[in-house]
């Protein structure tokens, strides 16, 4: 079954997991984009807007909720559903109130990803 390949970007400090959900999500059809972390929002104006955002709620020098913040607060990005994801036991509850669509705790099952990942897109 072919569907339209919607565009998702992954941000995550770790190039390992970046690669592999790349590589993961590429082979479900998905169009990826991938960051590392401070060029995210360059990424969204350079290369379109993507229907999700893939996050993580703790990057090198960044906090995965206060982009989640700041992209829910304006009106080009605030339509598009985050899920975030941590290995920190805790970010639930503060992933979700800093706007997140959903959440999922590292290490995640994959076909839990893909599964929540098709409830958005």
């Amino acid at each position: 079954m072919e569907r339209q390949s919607k565009k998702i970007l992954v941000v995550d400090d770790e190039p390992d997991i970046l690669l592999f959900l790349q590589v993961i999500l590429e082979e479900e059809g998905y169009t990826i984009l991938t960051s590392d972390k401070g060029e995210y929002l360059e990424q969204l104006r350079n290369s379109g807007l993507p229907d999700l955002i893939l996050l993580d709620v703790l990057l090198s020098g960044k906090d995965g909720r206060d982009i989640v913040r700041y992209l829910k607060s304006q009106n080009e990005t605030k339509h598009i559903p985050v899920i975030m994801f941590s290995a920190h036991p805790g970010a639930e509850e503060t992933a979700r109130q800093a706007g997140a669509e959903d959440f999922l705790a590292k290490p995640f099952d994959i076909d839990e990803l893909l599964s929540m990942i098709a409830l958005y897109v």
